[in-house]
Order: C-alpha cells, then sequence, then structure tokens
C-alpha cells in the first residue's frame, strides 16, 4: 500500500509543524490532531494511511490512543509510528504491545522517518 495522507498526533504546535514539513517536503499528505481523542476521530473519519503519534499529551496518551486506533476494526488496518521523546527501552515496548508498528525517539531525523515510512 503506497501511503499518502499521514495523520499526525501531537499536542506540541511546534512538533506538529516539524514533522508536517520534513512529510510535505517528501511527498505526503498532512492531516493534524492536537490530542489522543481527536487522533482517534480523524483516524476513523479520514482514514489515513499511517499515524504519526505523540505519547505524553493531556487527556488520553498516545499510548491509550494507538490502542484504540489498532484495536478497532475500522481502523485496525492503519500503521502507527509512536513519536516520542521518552527514549526508555520499557517505552518503546510498551508502544509496540499497543498497536504500533515502530517507535521513533525525538527529535525526529528526517531521512529515518521516512525510510521507516517507505518500509511499511
Amino acid at each position: 500500500m503506497a501511503i499518502k495522507n499521514v495523520l499526525v498526533v501531537d499536542d506540541s504546535p511546534t512538533d506538529t509543524h516539524v514533522l508536517a514539513e520534513m512529510l510535505k517536503k517528501n511527498g505526503f499528505n498532512v492531516l493534524q490532531a492536537a490530542s489522543g481523542e481527536d487522533g482517534i476521530e480523524k483516524a476513523k473519519s479520514d482514514k489515513p494511511d499511517l499515524v504519526l503519534m505523540d505519547v505524553v499529551m493531556p487527556g488520553m496518551s498516545g499510548f491509550e490512543a494507538t490502542r484504540a486506533i489498532a484495536k478497532d476494526p475500522e481502523t485496525s488496518h492503519i500503521p502507527i509510528i509512536i513519536c516520542s521523546t521518552k527514549d526508555q527501552e520499557t517505552d518503546k515496548a510498551w508502544g509496540l504491545r499497543q498497536g504500533a508498528r515502530d517507535y521513533l525517539v525525538k527529535p525526529i531525523d528526517e531521512k529515518t522517518l521516512i525510510a521507516k515510512i517507505k518500509a511499511l
């Protein structure tokens, strides 16, 4: 499946902007959500080809939102890459157990991100 539409779920306008610019420069369309709850709704309504998910957000965490998207039959086919400042091995393992396909630590390296997307 070719990935064209990417949903960035992050409560930081700066991080969202940085990721969006990287993605746009590489030919992707970018959708945005500022919370886990909003990310779940947009995943259901917009059916993106990929979700980039932050972990630390007010309200629902990215781990919870990842689990909700991965377990819902409507959205379970959408791959999720967690993009977080949390860099412990336990965080990475937990993120993958929630249904994420991969885990990147911020600051995100553009070449690494694009390579991970192409590998999906």
